[in-house]
């Protein structure tokens, strides 16, 4: 009777178990279709149309595969296992529909019973370990199982709660230099939240504990992800896979989304791929040059690298070279930058809603960072090309914890200098620059970085007057995290920038004239991750500056010259500041900071003192006050706000808005447009006052094309208080009473800013415009001579229309073709207009102050890039460029200037390049 019963049992259980196979077929959906020697790529796409389910595979899996099938409403898992007979590919599919599809292993959807609390506990450890978990049918682990399929166990485990959140931290790194990834977006998709790598590569945020799923996304890296199972809080550094740009596909990663999901505006970023591929003079690469073809950032003319950015002088930028303050970044009259292009990693330009932890000029922030080197092996690269040669080598000093990278540039631009007309020939031009970079984890919670800088430049334009210059910077650099969500920065350092004019042929008035800016600082920087929507940053700068004004003084025993020395300036700015960075809701994020900042203007030093209500003139100087050394002469200061809000009307849409506050104490005398070896630094002081600005912004930010076209519309709107401006006819080279030279003026500036950008798939690019227009105006009849009668006049470097289109095309991985093309409103000049006679002799009347303009600019430049052989067996790879500057030969005025001659006013234009110029540049990497 008991085996009856058995029988009728198994039976029974036979029967359920069938009708419930049967019912699971019968709901599983069907898929038809003819494919007969069909790329598997396009096979999975065809049938993944078909279903509700969302498909996980990498196309490198796949190469060549092809499939020849024919599907006649066949269940979707057995169209899967059709397509993969007499392969090694294997799929699962888990309780929400999503395939995952693999070369060899099988990917597990459910956990090992062994990683869920209340198992085993000496189980439980053994899993562990901190290591990731892949077990085989026979619940052994698999050797070598993808990342992406492991599952990583963070946190104690021993704790049997599973409840409330936890904050996972660590390193996005290079998996093949041990490199830093800056900038990585990752992502958790189901709880459409977020964070990015900060400038070491470091991440923090906070997550439900339990299983989460990590995208993480960075451009020019394979997307990847880690399935985490997280039970308290814990590190998990993660590395990327550098990629070559595919062209037959775009892959769509939510890190292009930053512009859309961001806070801030008015906000560039530019890697160093991206600079290495726009066409510049002489074919070497330039990130400045790059720089000035973003919207809203121009330049008085060809080869000047100074910037002016929405309406600034090209000393209201802070150019921060790994937190190191560089004054002049040019070489070679202004067509180089002084950066090394195999240095730089990446480039942060900030135009509003500028951070709170920057401060001390009006205008922009151009923030670059250098690479950390490679942790793994020696490596390097080298490079010549018509003026330039350059060599930079890269390694490990301890394997995978401390790294150096020293580059060094040459010219040797005389031999070019020679073949110039009569006019040149006898000129003489060389710079170099040196950079040296090194980290040193100390252990997983102390890192110490050093960065050393240097650049020399001497020129003479045939004559015998030398100008020099050079930058000198050193800073040392500790990182502290204290734990998952709180981290500290302290950098202290020292700046110098020196620069001097001499002439030595006449020995009885050789001479030389030196200035120099040197700058001690120490700042810290605190991050606090309260959780994945909430951020907290704070710390304190200080910067003590020592400023020579000007050193007049003999070279040689037989100098007659007069020694001349402006007394040494001194000052110390200090600020303290506090951001908050909230995502109210999932549309609407607010990010708003405060920066306080104080400035003391130090003695020893002797003041001018000028009768009140009247011009500061020699005249009306009434007397002099001195200052011992150590005295606090005069305090300037106040709160600097900086608020920046988003919205996000879809997904790929959002609106934002900012106001910002700036202060500046150190300013640039120049009646010079362009940076020049001449140019004055002064001190804020009784009579100088510090420069302060109010911008206000706002924005339109669309994503097109499933994300793989940026499209933004900016405005602006600032005002300026207390912009330095000279007298006509000023002399501001050795002047003991320089303030008498200066007029404080206001203005005001205001544009609108249009952008597209395409940076994926074989073409990419961007096109930009720039309506904008910089305005100054002196009606203060007690500040002295009023200016065009006291309206308001374009500043030096007003210029309305600009426009630049820059275009990539990618044939294949070796070879690719780039383009060029600007154009820019002529700036302001102020002409002569007629003559009268007077005192005896013809005088020049002159119209209003910048009421003309000199003819627009236009140019075109074009480069065919072709990489060498990319097998990895090669010791070395080379990369050509070849290229034409200026390739329609335009005759570009720089300036215009009036020579009178036998009586009669003549005018000149001076262009600095009016002719196309070919070159050739060879790059290795070894």
């Amino acid at each position: 009777m008991k085996y009856l019963l058995s029988y009728i049992t198994c039976f029974c259980i036979g029967i359920a178990l069938a009708q419930t196979c049967l019912a699971q077929k019968e709901k599983e959906p069907h898929v038809s279709g003819v494919y007969f020697r069909t790329p598997m790529k396009t096979f999975l796409e065809d049938i993944g149309r078909q279903v509700d389910y969302r498909l996980f595979y990498d196309l490198a899996d796949f190469d060549s595969t092809i499939v020849t099938v024919t599907l006649q409403k066949h269940p979707f898992s057995e169209a899967l296992k059709m397509a993969f007979d007499s392969s090694n590919f294997k799929f699962s599919i888990d309780p929400q529909n999503r395939v995952f599809i693999s070369r060899g292993k099988l990917v597990r959807t459910t956990l090992p019973a062994t990683i869920i609390p209340g198992s085993n506990k000496d189980s439980i450890s053994n899993a562990w370990s901190n290591q990731p978990i892949d077990e085989g049918p026979s619940g052994k682990p698999l050797a070598k199982a993808s990342p992406e399929n492991k599952l990583y166990v963070v946190g104690d485990v021993s704790l049997k709660s599973i409840q409330g959140n936890a904050t996972i931290a660590g390193y996005v790194k290079d998996i093949k230099t041990g490199e830093p990834v800056v900038g990585a977006s990752l992502t958790i998709d189901k709880l459409k939240t977020g964070t990015t790598t900060d400038q070491y590569g470091y991440y923090s945020i906070s997550l439900p504990k339990g299983q989460q799923t990590i995208t993480i996304q960075s451009i020019g890296m394979f997307d990847t992800r880690r399935q985490v199972l997280l039970h308290a809080d814990g590190k998990l550094n993660i590395e990327l896979l550098q990629k070559v740009t595919t062209l037959k596909n775009v892959v769509i990663s939510s890190q292009k989304m930053s512009n859309i999901r961001g806070t801030q505006m008015g906000v560039q970023k530019i890697d160093i791929k991206t600079i290495k591929q726009v066409p510049v003079a002489f074919g070497e690469a330039d990130l400045l040059k790059v720089v000035l073809t973003l919207p809203g950032v121009k330049s008085v003319g060809e080869a000047s690298t100074g910037l002016n950015v929405r309406g600034g002088s090209a000393d209201q930028n802070l150019i921060l070279f790994n937190d190191a303050t560089i004054y002049n970044p040019s070489h070679f009259f202004g067509l180089f930058s002084a950066f090394n292009p195999e240095v730089v990693k990446d480039v942060d330009l900030y135009k509003s809603s500028i951070p709170a932890k920057y401060g001390g000029r009006l205008s922009s922030v151009l923030d670059i960072s250098s690479r950390e080197g490679n942790k793994k092996k020696i490596t390097g690269t080298a490079g010549i090309g018509l003026l330039t040669t350059r060599l930079n080598i890269e390694g490990p000093l301890i394997k995978d914890r401390s790294s150096f990278i020293i580059g060094g540039r040459t010219t040797y631009a005389n031999y070019l200098l020679k073949l110039l007309p009569d006019q040149y020939k006898n000129s003489k031009a060389l710079f170099n620059d040196l950079n040296l970079n090194i980290s040193h984890e100390i252990n997983k919670k102390n890192t110490l970085y050093f960065t050393g800088y240097t650049s020399n430049d001497r020129f003479n334009l045939n004559s015998d007057t030398f100008y020099t210059y050079g930058n000198r910077n050193i800073s040392l650099k500790y990182k502290h995290v204290f734990n998952n969500k709180w981290n500290a920065i302290a950098t202290a350092g020292y700046d110098r920038y020196q620069y001097d004019i001499s002439s030595e042929q006449n020995p009885v008035n050789a001479y030389k004239l030196a200035f120099n800016v040197n700058q001690s600082y120490f700042k810290t920087h605190f991050n606090y991750y309260v959780n994945s929507k909430h951020t907290i940053e704070f710390g304190l700068h200080s910067i003590f500056y020592k400023v020579n004004p000007g050193n007049y003084q003999p070279v040689g025993e037989n100098s007659l010259v007069t020694n001349n020395k402006i007394p040494t300036e001194q000052g110390l700015e200090s600020a303290l500041y506090l951001s908050d960075r909230i995502n109210i809701t999932h549309a609407l994020s607010l990010d708003a900071g405060i920066r306080y900042s104080l400035y003391n203007y130090l003695g020893s030093q002797t003041i001018n003192n000028y009768a009140s209500n009247l011009p500061k003139t020699e005249g009306n100087q009434t007397g002099t006050t001195v200052y011992q050394k150590g005295d606090v002469i005069k305090t300037y200061g106040g709160p600097e706000y900086r608020v920046s809000l988003r919205y996000a009307i879809t997904d790929s849409f959002s609106i934002k808005a900012g106001f910002n506050t700036q202060r500046q104490y150190i300013h640039t005398l120049s009646n010079t447009t362009a940076m020049a070896p001449t140019d004055i630094r002064k001190l804020s002081d009784p009579n100088v006052k510090p420069q302060y600005g109010e911008q206000v912004s706002l924005g339109l930010y669309k994503n097109l094309l499933k994300n793989t076209v940026e499209v933004s519309a900016e405005v602006y709107y600032k005002r300026i208080h207390d912009f330095l401006d000279f007298k006509s006819g000023a002399i501001l080279v050795m002047n003991p009473h320089v303030e008498t030279e200066l007029v404080n003026t206001k203005g005001k500036a205001y544009g609108v800013e249009l952008m597209v950008k395409k940076l994926t798939g074989k073409f990419n690019g961007w096109v930009s415009y720039t309506y904008a227009r910089t305005l100054l105006k002196l009606d203060d009849p007690i500040a002295g001579e009023l200016i065009n009668n006291g309206d308001y006049y374009p500043a030096n470097y007003d210029k309305p229309h600009d426009a630049t289109f820059i275009g990539n095309y990618r044939f294949t991985h070796r070879f690719s073709i780039s383009m060029n093309t600007t154009y820019s409103t002529g700036r302001p000049i102020t002409l002569p207009v007629g003559s009268f006679y007077y005192a005896g002799s013809i005088r020049t009347l002159y119209a209003d102050r910048n009421a003309y303009r000199i003819p627009d600019y236009f140019r075109t430049d074009l480069s065919v890039n072709v990489d060498g052989s990319h097998k990895l067996t090669q010791w070395f790879h080379s990369i050509w460029t070849i290229g034409v500057y200026n390739l329609t030969g335009r005759k570009n005025p720089y300036s215009v200037y009036f020579v009178s001659e036998n009586g009669v006013v003549n005018g000149y234009k001076l262009s600095i390049f009016g002719s196309a110029i070919p070159y050739v540049n060879l790059n290795i990497r070894f």
